[in-house]
């Protein structure tokens, strides 16, 4: 698998089992069996599954099953449970479906079946020990997955529409001026940048803790729901400020396949609905909580006795906790102009304050639901969804202010940092206020906005002024436009379209002061397209430019007209396509 030898891919999903991946009906029974001329002891498969990535081209199929041994030969339990096996593709009964077509993006996804497969034993990962932990395989790879190949999707998207739209809007002209200074079109060009800043830093942080061996899965869903959302807000956006060339088909489009194939990150690995009302709360209330978990293990464990003694310890330190919880987020919530503790000589003070003071409200919050409402918090997907958008916002706001700490707080990303801080922080006050608003429990949702948010919310969206400053200092292509496309391939061919486009910029960025120069002298109106040509014509015979000037003139109107063109096809050509 490391050197390429072999490709794998991981069925897991079936026809009637996807988002409840526990009630698969592929199943594998204990037998003795013939095994390239040997009986030996392994197991009898039969399975269906599809949406199954690789399988198409797959050497080795990665699959999990529900396990029984009815007669008990490994000496274990009848029901022995969910179970992964290695299986090469070869192997008799193992069959592979024809390609599915994802949204028509080339890779490689389809269906695999097996029928009445025998396997030895020792294709179970693990050998005949690690039969039966199958969950727990299937969850620490899918949380090492949503932290690293999708977050990594959504911020190389993010860094290509940043890099389009800050060009093309600067490019693009009407009205005699680049449409990136239209209010409304900055607007949408700010949100492409602050977004794509904060995927970047969710990405980094997400991975490093992969990097360092962990298996985070509430910081993988986290990760997963929030960072490929982002991308479907950023190309929306993005195809926005592009207009009529976002829509036309073509090589000359950079994202019109990306646009399309946005809902693919949005269903794999875990649908973003299931993610964001069932998972990252769902699990994270336990995982993040330390003491809930401790109380679980004590009601189960097998000696009664000792299990009391551990779940009263718990549950007493959760007690203790839970009062310190409420005196702590009393203060913030009615002296939160008190300061708390920062790093030292940073240049985000404030931001640092706020997350600690919506820490404290969510915490009581979320603890508070789980003690009033029990079991019963898992069926309220919407108060469930809500919490776990306070806890993204919190942990999205964190990996912002890391990486900008990181990068040795640039002043140049300073304004864009603090934006993407305020927009996470502004969701988990709203997502806070949401869960109050439809608690269950009316009266205690009262006692509760009196501990947290007595005097509402008190955080706005980013203003206008902010917005507009962003979008023109992306546009004037300094240093936080190469933060935020570091990384990115730009083809070196000048008939490429993304390396016409960077050409473009640059010889805008290079005219604008000529074209200054001429507006000054001869009005507006001389310098929009249909005079130019005829303006600088008279410039140079009045010598108010040279023919240098000239000459960087008509190649950024060439540029221009390239970037500013899209793609067309003969009749019979596009019927074809």
């Amino acid at each position: 698998l490391a050197c390429g030898e072999e490709v794998p891919c991981f069925a897991l999903t079936g026809p009637d089992a996807g988002s409840d991946a526990g009630a698969m009906p592929d199943v594998g029974t204990v037998e003795k069996a013939m095994f390239e001329g040997e009986e030996v002891l392994g197991i009898r498969l039969n399975w269906n599954k599809r949406y199954i990535t690789l399988a198409p081209v797959a050497t080795l199929v990665g699959l999990a099953f529900h396990l029984y041994d009815p007669e008990k030969l490994l000496g274990k339990t009848a029901d022995i449970g969910i179970t992964v096996a290695l299986i090469p593709a070869d192997v008799a009964g193992v069959t592979t479906g024809h390609r599915h077509n994802p949204l028509y993006i080339p890779f490689q996804n389809g269906p695999t079946q097996g029928e009445n497969v025998f396997i030895p034993l020792s294709f179970v990962v693990g050998g005949a020990e690690y039969v039966g932990q199958g969950w727990r395989m299937l969850m620490e790879s899918l949380a090492a997955g949503r932290s690293i190949s999708l977050p990594a999707l959504s911020c190389g998207t993010g860094k290509l529409a940043s890099r389009v739209a800050s060009a093309y809007t600067r490019v693009r002209e009407q009205f005699g001026i680049p449409i990136g200074r239209f209010e409304g079109v900055s607007e949408r060009l700010a949100h492409v940048v602050i977004s794509t800043y904060t995927v970047n830093a969710v990405r980094k942080l997400s991975a490093r803790a992969v990097d360092l061996g962990e298996r985070p899965s509430v910081l993988s869903a986290i990760a997963k729901y929030n960072t490929t959302e982002t991308m479907r807000r950023v190309i929306n956006d993005t195809m926005d400020v592009l207009g009529g060339k976002g829509i036309i088909a073509g090589p000359k489009n950079l994202l019109a396949h990306i646009y399309m194939s946005i809902p693919i990150g949005i269903t794999v690995e875990g649908a973003n609905i299931l993610t964001r009302s069932m998972i990252v709360f769902g699990q994270g209330a336990i995982r993040c909580n330390p003491y809930i978990l401790a109380e679980i293990e004590g009601i189960n464990h097998p000696d009664k006795k000792q299990g009391l003694k551990r779940f009263d310890k718990a549950l007493f330190a959760h007690l203790f906790s839970l009062g310190l919880g409420i005196i702590r987020a009393k203060r913030f919530a009615w002296l939160g102009f008190i300061p708390s503790a920062t790093p030292a000589q940073t240049k985000l003070s404030s931001c640092y304050h706020q997350i600690n003071r919506l820490s404290a409200l969510f915490s009581i919050v979320a603890d508070l639901s789980m003690v009033i409402l029990g079991g019963k918090l898992k069926q309220k997907e919407s108060i469930s969804g809500r919490l776990a958008d306070a806890l993204s916002g919190l942990y999205q706001a964190s990996a912002v202010l890391k990486l900008y700490a990181d990068r040795h707080e640039p002043e140049e990303e300073k304004q864009t940092a603090q934006a993407a801080v305020s927009v996470e922080l502004t969701r988990v006050e709203q997502a806070l206020d949401g869960v109050l608003r439809n608690y269950p429990h009316p009266w205690i949702a009262v006692l509760l906005r009196l501990m947290v948010l007595p005097f509402g919310t008190k955080r706005h969206a980013v203003s206008d002024e902010t917005l507009h400053a962003i979008s023109k200092r992306v546009m004037a292509n300094g240093g936080l436009r190469a933060a935020l496309i570091e990384g990115t391939y730009l083809p070196d061919a000048p008939d490429e379209p993304l390396q016409q486009l960077e050409q473009a910029l640059q010889a805008t960025l290079i005219s604008a002061p000529i074209l200054d120069k001429l507006k000054a002298k001869y009005g507006r109106s001389a310098v929009k397209a249909a005079a130019l040509k005829e303006t600088t014509t008279q410039a140079l015979a009045d010598g108010v430019m040279s023919e240098q000037e000239q000459q960087q003139i008509e190649l950024w109107l060439g540029l221009r007209d390239q970037v500013v063109a899209v793609d067309d096809f003969d009749a019979v050509e596009n019927n074809h396509e």
